[in-house]
Formats: structure tokens, sequence, C-alpha cells
């Protein structure tokens, strides 16, 4: 017999989960990994942590390495159980210092890894994130395109001017 669960195909790669669900509110992340998670021991394979990372580059002239500043991390890794058999795991790691916020992230990276009950509202999350995320994507190429400028018209202009 086949299953919904079994039809399942994530409309968006597991590379992007962290990065949808970051565009929506934390507080809507963390509530619904509650209430799918409620079903569930959770256990911190690590503890969740935030801290400060250094970002690294290189220079492109030279080819030193040098660092740009600091920037917020937070992660977390969890496992779920249930009835004393352990069901799947999860992790999360963002640019963002709220460990809660990290761990809620874990619990929903495996409810929807494994297509746990309540995969579907995890889902939508996604979904909404993508939404968003093309909005913000829309409005940077709207500013982009009216800065644009052609420095083709620029060449005609002199060469008129010296005719």
């Amino acid at each position: 017999m086949t299953t919904q669960a079994d039809n399942y195909q994530p409309s968006h790669p597991r590379h992007q989960w962290c990065r949808l669900m970051q565009a929506l509110p934390s507080n809507e992340v963390i509530t619904v990994a509650n209430q799918c998670g409620a079903a569930y021991q959770v256990e911190d394979l690590q503890l969740p942590e935030s801290g400060l990372a250094l970002l690294k580059t290189r220079d492109s002239a030279m080819g030193d390495d040098y660092f740009l500043g600091e920037i917020p991390v937070a992660r977390a890794h969890v496992r779920l159980i249930h009835q004393g058999h352990v069901v799947a795991e999860g992790a999360a790691q963002l640019l963002n210092d709220q460990t809660n916020l990290a761990r809620s992230m874990a619990i929903l990276d495996a409810i929807l890894s494994q297509q746990l009950p309540g995969y579907q509202a995890a889902a939508k999350l996604l979904d909404a994130g993508a939404v968003i995320l093309k909005g913000e994507s829309e409005k940077r190429r709207a500013m982009l395109s009216s800065t644009l400028v052609d420095f083709s018209l620029l060449g005609n202009e002199e060469d008129e001017h010296h005719a």
C-alpha cells in the first residue's frame, strides 16, 4: 500500500531548508517545531550553541588571507525518539544567534527528511519562505534594473559633439 508520505517529494532541496525557514518570523518556525515535535522525545546530540565566527576571505591581488569580521552563528543537532526507537536526526546551522531557532529548525529538518507526521506543516513553512525570498529577489532585481546605465549612449553623444 502506498501512502501519501511515500509519494512525498520535497519541492525544495534540503540544503535550502534553513534559508527558507529563516525568511519567516522566528516565532512561527518555533511554534510549528514545538507542535510537530511534541510526539517525540527530542535528544540533543550537540547542545544548541551560538557564538561568533570569523569571516575569512582571500585578497585577489596579493593572495593573502584576511578576516572581514565576525558573524553570529547558531547550530543544533537533534535526534527524535518515538516509543524508545530512534526515528530521525536533524541539524541546523544558521547565521543568527538564536539557539532556540536553530534547535527548532533541527527538529523540522528531522521531521521533513523522514516525512514523519507533521511534515506537511513543515513543508508549508518552506513554501512560505520561498515566496518571501522570491519577492525579495524580485525587489532586488527591480532596483538593479532601475539603476542600469547604458554606456553605449554616452559614446554616441561624444561623437556627435566632435562632428
